[in-house]
């Protein structure tokens, strides 16, 4: 006779269609009831996403053995917020109307989060969601050199700011409204004053996602943030380093202390490709780290090698319970894109950079 932890077992081998990561550990599996001849599997689904829905059925339906059985799958409406902010708006704290808010944090600086977070946001829009992007760095707003604006926004009658735009993509940086050159020495009530603020008085209309570049560490913007803005979910960005990474478990650490889902880790700067030709491949080699580089017939090569070590964001992901969302390599067209104020994403989405951003988009946006 089945029962229910031989149920539980074979559901550890579904994973959520889009990700690596089983049903069972995401918490989807909220009860399995076994009655005579049928087995019911309740799932608790936050994703809209019907197309979904049907492919994880179908699935569970041809993964579970069980003879004789019939399997009916349940789904349930999605949990409450644990918030005390009333569930039938949990953005109530926000000016506009906004489905998801999703913080991009890393523990420590130089992980290359904002490059993420911006990119991120630039293929949301591309695939067709409305998005707006916060770049919540008081002390180093980024978004007005990685956009290329140098302007301030308007403010509406109601005194209410107004977001610029480009490529249909809503921004709001403390840069705009202060000079990107002006340095800001405040104490932290002033900075979660500002942070608040940029919700409360930005009239960011209707959005799908509003993706939060957050400063690195675990200081007032990320405390305000989480008694104030029910965030629907965050991602932990880090570089395959150890230092980067221990100060990523901090970041982690500190989310989930405040009840914010971790939906993954983005490992950015993995590896680095170099793609040339050697002009006489018979009498010429290429050597790197006391290696022959292979070359084909025609003396071209492509090599492929780490930059710092090897799985430290796959390592962080395990620990965390989480998905690894995705391996960004350091790529001389990202960076040169970011210099310029125009994403990659927007110019050129079959460039292998931007077609790992648009499945990131895709994977956030199956959540």
């Amino acid at each position: 006779m089945i029962n229910k932890n031989q149920i539980l077992h074979q559901l550890k081998s579904v994973n959520y269609p889009g990700f690596n990561r089983d049903i069972v550990s995401f918490g989807m599996v909220k009860d399995i009831l076994i009655d005579h001849k049928t087995i019911t599997i309740m799932l608790s689904i936050s994703s809209q996403n019907e197309e979904k829905k049907s492919e994880l059925i179908k699935t569970i339906k041809e993964t579970i053995i069980a003879d004789d059985f019939e399997v009916t799958i349940k789904i349930l409406d999605r949990p409450p917020q644990k918030t005390e902010v009333d569930t039938s708006n949990k953005h109530q704290n926000v000016e506009g109307n906004i489905t998801k808010i999703i913080a991009v944090a890393s523990g420590k600086g130089g992980v290359g989060k904002s490059t993420i977070a911006l990119n991120l946001a630039a293929a949301l829009t591309s695939s067709g969601h409305k998005t707006g992007l916060l770049d919540l760095d008081i002390y180093g707003p980024s978004l007005p050199l990685t956009m290329g604006i140098q302007a301030n926004p308007e403010v509406d009658e109601d005194q209410k700011i107004i977001p610029l735009e480009k490529h249909n993509l809503k921004l709001m940086s403390f840069g705009f409204i202060s000079g990107n050159q002006a340095p800001v020495v405040w104490r932290g009530p002033l900075v979660a004053k500002m942070t608040e603020q940029f919700f409360r008085d930005v009239k960011w209309g209707d959005l799908d996602y509003l993706i939060l570049d957050l400063p690195p560490g675990t200081g007032d913007v990320q405390l305000t943030l989480s008694q104030k803005i029910p965030l629907d979910g965050a991602i932990i960005v880090t570089t395959p380093n150890d230092i980067a990474l221990t100060d990523v478990r901090k970041g982690a650490d500190m989310f989930k202390k405040v009840e914010t889902e971790l939906l993954g880790v983005v490992e950015n700067m993995s590896y680095m490709e170099i793609s040339g030709e050697v002009p006489d491949s018979k009498n010429a080699d290429i050597v790197i780290n006391g290696e022959k580089v292979a070359t084909n017939d025609n003396g071209k090569f492509n090599l492929k090698f780490d930059l710092f070590k090897r799985g430290g964001g796959q390592t962080e992901s395990t620990r965390l319970d989480i998905p690894l969302l995705a391996e960004v390599p350091y790529s001389h067209e990202l960076m040169e894109s970011i210099d310029s104020g125009e994403p990659i994403v927007f110019y050129d989405k079959k460039s292998p950079v931007s077609k790992i951003f648009l499945k990131l988009a895709q994977q956030i946006a199956s959540i």
